[in-house]
């Protein structure tokens, strides 16, 4: 079976069992602050485990990105090393929400496995959950029970509660689970060495191929468990470990998921893929990493230096380093396998084909700025190496391989490679230590303490009211203590409320609740986990009442403002520049907008114009907003709403248009374009290959923008008297500048050839010295430096001093002929360090010519003397 029917296999099979098909989540994740990726197929239901969302279907199915590479989940260093890890992977999966349990699981898994996909019965083992004494939890053997069923008791393994305990985190949701491992090993081999000796211990062929976990706990932050009122089943299995098992070979990059991008690498390289380790790894290396960085930037995330951002980055310069390395790359390639990936799994990921020409953009400018790091590195190391067998140590310094790694993106095992072609090692320790100093430095700065939550009223969610008013009778449903960066402040969950919490590009709001005449501030809106929390620093006297939530309405007034310009700027900019222009982000708030969107070149002037003047155009016209909520996602397809790639559309979605803008959106617009009233670009930038980015302002903000560019005008205007035109009057100026700066141009010259004549008529010669040392009338430095270059030039065995009164401030100038430096070892930097403080200063140079600058003046004579007395 090809791994596309390998695919459809698994969805079809759960569709039979009443299963509905979803699709995948994007792989980065948006509104959960404890994850950064998707890291495994539940993510995307983590509300519904939690009880912050009501159940749709209560049996789901999917094949989700998953990317684990930072975190308690952190496969990268095993990545290529071994032949069944990954970066990016697909997650096949089947979810009960409340419905079947471990019965029907267990059992689905062994018809699916044996009965459908024909693996041979006697290469598989099942794990249960041995139990735990910590926890008070025996061995879990109901689901050993279900197992025996298929298995014989010698199959059915005991697991740790690492191995066979799911958590979701610190608290929350969790269970035992059961794993599914397969032995794909020859007869022979498994002849020598049974199986069931081999599980869980990292052989390549006996690996877990399906995790089927039973939630039902919940973790307490206080660390003890509690019995869910539903119990619920998560799995998910490895699609590329299944495919190795069915397609009969014994890596999951001998599959046809990675054979087409190796052969692509061969092809690239010249290199044959199974020839030699190092160069196998390195086109495994890639081949994975390429999958993790398209994904992520289709998904919306572009390298950077912080956050996710930078753990793309990182991953891409990995692939990078290998493929210099190893594949001998000094040009980027990466960008090149794009095509290639797009032909393997653009038709299940339509996105891939959608973003190609971005994606590439961006992976090839990536590679060449790290390309550029590399040699830079490379050289920086070299200096070590050099400096390390000078001291005659055997080890690099564990600082400066910390320095490399940190500042310039470079690899500690490429820095321990090149060491060790030169009979030197590294001090690893050093670099350890180095890198917990970061790692500490990080968690202090991220710091975050949250307490359980607090639960006054049972809600299934809250009710968002703000589409419609900004004043609410509320009740406190749920509260929390957090405590981040030593500041405590508290989260309160609502049964209704009519602030919007930040999502989508626009900020949070902010207001206050009141009860009794007494107001507590709310200063920020979040959505947390598909929680609306508003965050307060005082906790209200008595969190049981009910009270008045008011929104702080100018700062509303000018976020709708901003945020339906973004809509407004979006259709302009298709209009203008063309359909590839894409959202790529957003910003949202009072004061401004942020708008970022892919287009691959400077905008013009006139395309700004453009873009301007049709967005005030609409805003003239007092377009009404047609709103419609709770649209079926198929039939906002159908009215022409813009879909961003990297978004999770629910099934249902709020449309909002503007005449020709058409967009899914969950924030707050104004009413009709006219309130919006003037629309302004202030900056066009560009933040990433392929993207750029626009700030602009609105209402008032753009007025006061305007009248202050206004009254600079008139400011010059009024300056420049005489003239009926500004433009024409800046420009007299400027050429009458230029005119009057070459004649003082010819004056310089003439006055510093009248200079230079006297100089040389006040030569002193000493014992074949020809000595200059006087104070000069001079009017800048360079002219200075002009004088004493072209007297050098003049005079041969030259000891010039000269100092200078320029504009209040002492300035003292030594040259000397290069024989003389030689040959009395005399050093014009040395010199006027000395004379330097004679004018209360310092300075240095080389030493044939060396300045110094001071703030005594008076002291000017004795500094020329102190000079002078080197020669003497």
């Amino acid at each position: 079976m090809t791994s596309k029917e390998i695919r459809n296999a698994f969805l079809d099979f759960f569709k039979e069992k009443n299963h509905q098909v979803v699709n995948s989540a994007p792989m980065v994740v948006k509104g959960d602050p404890t994850l950064m990726f998707t890291n495994a197929g539940m993510n995307q239901f983590k509300d519904q485990f939690l009880g912050n969302e009501s159940v749709k279907w209560p049996r789901v199915t999917d094949t989700q990105k998953c990317l684990r590479v930072s975190g308690k989940h952190n496969d990268l260093e095993e990545v290529g090393l071994d032949t069944y890890h990954h970066t990016m992977f697909e997650m096949l999966g089947n979810w009960s929400f409340g419905d079947y349990f471990k019965e029907e699981a267990i059992n689905w898994a062994w018809e699916f496995l044996v009965e459908r996909m024909e693996i041979p019965a006697e290469r598989l083992y099942a794990t249960v959950f041995e139990g735990s004494e910590d926890d008070n939890l025996e061995r879990d053997n109901e689901a050993a029970g279900f197992w025996e069923n298929h298995l014989p008791k010698e199959r059915v393994l005991n697991g740790s509660k690492k191995d066979n305990f799911w958590e979701m985190g610190e608290t929350g949701p969790c269970g035992p689970c059961s794993e599914i491992h397969v032995d794909l090993r020859s007869k022979e081999e498994i002849a020598r060495i049974p199986g069931h000796e081999l599980v869980n211990k990292d052989h390549p062929l006996v690996i877990e191929i399906w995790n089927l976990v039973f939630i039902q706990f919940n973790r307490r932050a206080n660390g003890s468990l509690e019995e869910l009122p539903a119990k619920h089943v998560d799995t998910g299995m490895g699609f590329e470990r299944l495919c190795m098992a069915l397609q009969g070979v014994t890596s999951n990059y001998d599959t046809d998921i990675f054979q087409n991008i190796i052969a692509e690498i061969e092809k690239l390289c010249g290199i044959k893929y199974g020839n030699e380790d190092k160069t196998d790894i390195a086109m495994r290396v890639v081949a994975d990493h390429l999958r993790a960085v398209a994904f992520a930037i289709a998904d919306g995330q572009l390298p950077s230096n912080n956050k996710a951002g930078y753990v793309i980055r990182r991953i891409l310069r990995r692939a990078v380093r290998y493929g210099y390395t190893f594949l001998s790359f000094r040009e980027p390639f990466i960008y090149k396998l794009v095509e290639v990936l797009k032909a393997t799994m653009g038709e299940t990921f339509s996105e891939l084909a959608a973003q190609q020409q971005l994606i590439e953009k961006v992976i090839k400018e990536e590679e060449e700025s790290f390309l550029r790091t590399l040699s830079t590195g490379i050289r920086l190391l070299d200096e070590m190496i050099s400096k390390t067998k000078e001291k005659n140590e055997p080890l690099i310094d564990g600082k400066d391989a910390f320095v490399l790694y940190d500042t310039f993106g470079f690899p500690l095992d490429l820095t321990a490679l090149i060491a060790r072609e030169n009979n030197l090692g590294i001090d690893e320790n050093g670099f350890q230590k180095e890198m917990e100093a970061q790692k500490n430095r990080s968690r202090n700065a991220a710091q975050l303490e949250t307490g359980d939550w607090v639960e006054i009223r049972k809600i299934d969610q809250t009710v968002f009211l703000g589409y419609d008013t900004t004043e609410a009778e509320v009740s406190i449903a749920r509260y929390r203590k957090v405590i981040q960066k030593k500041k405590t402040f508290y989260q309160l969950v609502f049964n209704q409320t009519p602030f919007y919490g930040e999502s989508g590009g626009q900020v949070g709001d902010s207001g206050y609740i009141e009860v009794d005449g007494v107001k507590t501030s709310i200063f920020d809106t979040q959505k947390e986990n598909n929680l609306i929390v508003h965050l307060t620093e005082k906790l209200p006297e008595n969190p049981e009442g009910h009270f008045q939530a008011v929104v702080n309405r100018e700062k509303r007034l000018n976020t709708a403002n901003n945020h339906t310009a973004t809509h407004l700027l979006h259709a302009a900019l298709r209009e203008v520049l063309g359909t590839h222009v894409e959202q790529k982000g957003s910003l949202v708030n009072a004061d401004h907008l942020r708008f970022d969107f892919s287009h691959f070149q400077k905008m013009t002037d006139e395309e700004i114009e453009q873009v301007e003047t049709l967005v005030n155009k609409k805003i003239r016209e007092n377009t009404h907003r047609e709103e419609n909520r709770e649209v079926p996602i198929q039939q906002a397809q159908e009215m022409g709403a813009m879909m961003l790639f990297g978004e999770k559309y629910g099934e249902s979605v709020r449309v909002i248009k503007f005449g020709e803008s058409v967009e899914l959106c969950g924030g707050i617009h104004v009413e009709a374009t006219g309130q919006i009233g003037l629309f302004k670009i202030v900056s066009e930038s560009a933040i990433a290959a392929g993207v750029r980015r626009i700030e602009a302002i609105t209402g008032q903000r753009a007025e006061k923008y305007v009248n202050d560019q206004l009254k600079i005008l008139k400011s010059i205007g009024d300056t420049i008297k005489g003239s009926k035109d500004v433009l024409d009057g800046v420009m007299n100026l400027l050429k009458q500048n230029t005119e009057l700066s070459k004649q003082i141009e010819g004056f310089e010259r003439e006055h510093l050839n009248i200079l230079k004549a006297d100089l040389k008529s006040k030569v002193l010669t000493k014992k074949g010295v020809n000595i200059i040392a006087l104070q000069v009338d001079i009017i800048s430095a360079n002219m200075m430096k002009d004088v004493a270059f072209q007297l050098k030039n003049e005079i041969e065995n030259l000891y010039l001093v000269l100092g200078a009164d320029i504009d209040g401030k002492p300035n003292l100038t030594v040259m000397i002929s290069e024989n003389l430096v030689n040959e009395k070892g005399l050093n014009a930097g040395q010199i006027v360090r000395e004379a330097g403080r004679e004018i209360k200063g310092g300075g240095g140079g080389q030493p044939f010519y060396a300045t110094a600058g001071g703030k005594d003046v008076s002291g000017l004579q004795a500094a020329i003397e102190k000079a002078l007395s080197f020669i003497n």
